[in-house]
Order: C-alpha cells, then sequence, then structure tokens
C-alpha cells in the first residue's frame, strides 16, 4: 500500500515505527563510538572510557582515549556525509547504482587535490577542501554530461558507465602527477586509499562550515527531491523548479563528498549502500531518508574503522578497504536486483 506525502508516493511508515528506528539506530551508533574509543592496538576497558569521556584523572589510557576521539567524530561526521551525499545523487539522477565513489566525483577530488599539491604547493587546509569541492563539481558536471548523450538521456546504466570510465580516467591521471614526486608520493598514496586514521580536530574544524552548509543544503532540498522522483514534467506542474531543485540540491552532495574527500581521501560505496538500506526501514521520502541516511552512515563509518582494527591488529586496514568489501557486493546485488531501472 502506499499514499501521496509531499508531492511521493511512499510506503506506509507510522511516525512511530520510524521513531523507533531512529531511535535503534542512535543507541547503535552510541555503542559504536564507545567501541572505536575503547578499541585499538591498546584496548581501553570500557569503565575507563566512560570516566575519561566524564573528565577523570589522567591516565596513559586517558591519553589514548583523547588520540581516539577525534578519529572517532571524524568518521562520524565523514559517513554521515557520504551517505547523505549519496542519497541525494540517487535522488537527483534518480539512478539506484548513484554513489559519489561510482560516479567519479571523489576521484575528480582525489585529481583536484594531488594537483594543487603538486604543482600549486597547496598547504592551507582551507585551500584543499576549495579545490577538492572544485574538481568534484567538475567531475560530476562531466560524468552527467557524458551519460545525457544518446537516445534516452542519462540512464542509470548510462551514468554509471560514465561514472566507471571517469574514475579508472581519473585513477591514471593521479597516479601520472604522483609519479615523478617523490617529496609527497608516500603521504598520497596512503590518503588515496581512505580513511580516518592520524585524525585530529585541526584537521576537523576547517572542514566542518562547508561540511554543515552541504548538509543544510542538502536536507533543505528533501521536499524537492520527493518532487523529482514523480518525474520532471509533473516536477513542474507542481510548481517545483527542476534546474534550480536539481542544482542546489547537486551543490549540497558535492559540499559534502568533496570535502570529506580532501579530509579523509576517496570513500567508496558508503553512499551507495546506506540510502539504499534506510529505505527499507523509512521509505522513499526525502524528508526521512536523508536524516536516517546521516545516522545509518556515520554507524557503518565507525563499525568499518573498528573492524579494521580488529581483524588486522596489531596493524589496521584502513576503512576504505573494508567499505570496498562490504559494497562491492551490495553494487553487484543492486545491479541484478534492479536491472539498472531508474528509481
Amino acid at each position: 500500500m502506499s499514499s501521496t506525502s509531499g508531492g511521493v508516493a511512499t510506503l506506509r511508515r507510522p511516525r512511530r515505527v520510524r521513531l523507533l528506528w531512529f531511535l535503534v539506530l542512535l543507541g547503535a551508533l552510541a555503542l559504536l563510538v564507545v567501541a572505536s574509543i575503547a578499541v585499538g592496538t591498546r584496548f581501553v576497558p570500557v569503565p575507563t572510557v566512560l570516566d575519561a569521556l566524564s573528565g577523570a584523572n589522567d591516565t596513559l589510557d586517558e591519553a589514548v582515549i583523547r588520540v581516539r576521539i577525534p578519529r572517532t567524530v571524524l568518521a562520524i561526521i565523514a559517513g554521515a556525509s557520504l551517505a547523505v551525499s549519496g542519497a541525494v545523487f540517487q535522488g537527483v539522477t534518480r539512478n539506484p547504482l548513484a554513489d559519489p565513489g561510482i560516479l567519479g566525483i571523489n576521484m575528480g577530488a582525489s585529481l583536484a587535490v594531488v594537483t594543487g599539491l603538486a604543482y600549486f604547493g597547496l598547504s592551507n587546509a582551507t585551500s584543499y577542501i576549495w579545490v577538492a569541492i572544485g574538481g568534484a563539481a567538475v567531475s560530476a558536471v562531466f560524468v552527467y554530461a557524458v551519460g545525457s548523450l544518446g537516445r534516452g538521456g542519462p540512464t542509470p546504466l548510462k551514468l554509471a558507465l560514465a561514472g566507471a570510465a571517469t574514475s579508472a580516467a581519473l585513477v591514471s591521471f593521479v597516479t601520472a602527477v604522483i609519479l615523478p614526486r617523490n617529496d609527497i608520493a608516500e603521504n598520497v598514496q596512503s590518503w588515496q586509499i581512505g580513511g580516518v586514521g592520524g585524525a585530529s580536530f585541526h584537521r576537523i574544524w576547517p572542514v566542518a562550515p562547508f561540511l554543515a552548509v552541504g548538509m543544510a543544503i542538502c536536507l533543505l532540498s528533501a521536499r524537492s527531491l520527493n518532487s523529482l522522483a514523480l518525474g520532471d514534467d509533473v516536477a513542474a506542474g507542481l510548481g517545483e523548479r527542476v534546474a534550480l531543485a536539481r542544482g542546489l540540491a547537486s551543490l549540497g552532495a558535492v559540499m559534502l563528498c568533496g570535502a570529506t574527500t580532501a579530509v579523509c581521501g576517496p570513500i567508496g560505496f558508503v553512499g551507495l549502500v546506506v540510502p539504499h538500506l534506510c529505505r527499507l526501514l523509512v521509505g522513499p521520502d526525502h524528508r526521512w531518508l536523508l536524516p536516517f541516511s546521516a545516522l545509518t552512515g556515520a554507524s557503518l563509518l565507525v563499525a568499518a574503522d573498528v573492524i579494521g582494527r580488529i581483524v588486522a591488529r596489531p596493524s589496521e586496514i584502513d576503512v576504505g578497504i573494508v567499505t570496498a568489501f562490504v559494497g562491492a557486493p551490495f553494487f553487484i546485488y543492486i545491479v541484478r536486483r534492479q536491472k539498472v531501472r531508474a528509481l
């Protein structure tokens, strides 16, 4: 059964069911935060974690905790940002395969940052972020333009193929930029994997305003995304300014994935997996889908970071590798199940 709410047909999801799921996800995130602070090369007992968070005496364990807290915060905001950007891109393109990684947007941001670092001497954190957002925007426009060529316009399959081809080309360009520069190669190659290790609040504060603005734009675009889900003609008939709505929503999503890539490197598949899972919980209404995607994305990336620390102890596996292990099979499942139809 379905009903129409806010201009989009949605599955019946009683408000109390949605709120219950929200509380469940919030509780799961809280448990994952404690696990993220406790687990690592040195295990910190949970009571010590709680004592340290409440401001107890200084000990070695608490020194470890102070290092892990920024890492956990970065995982939360990065996961939320990537998940919301993926949900918005899926809504804008009506493409079930849309994801900043699959569409080549993350790699566009990566190439811009690496080029700026190698040839223009980027050193300021804010400049990294601006350059990454610019690279993400150029890549997004390019992929959408290529995917729109030919008969049928920007179909899901054409966009996915254009994104995959663009990503492969951009990876080659990044490698070409790095190879002659041994002075930056090691740091850039580590950053290219995508991770939250070595996080500090000095890295987080510069990116926070960009993520806040991008998140606000995406959340304010929820009603417009509901209208776009009905098709451009119907949305225009409902009074929606289609081009403006699509452009604003895309701008918010580009800001989120570009700024996140600048600080974490390219992390894939979060924006693909999370929105599909959240639709099962709350339906396709973006007014609910976007907040749920933020919470679920944060939980997924924190969990991936914890898993990466456990399976390779005493060393670590970056979250970008863990999310790839989760997301690649899910990508294949979506292709087979949806047969790359539009949302």
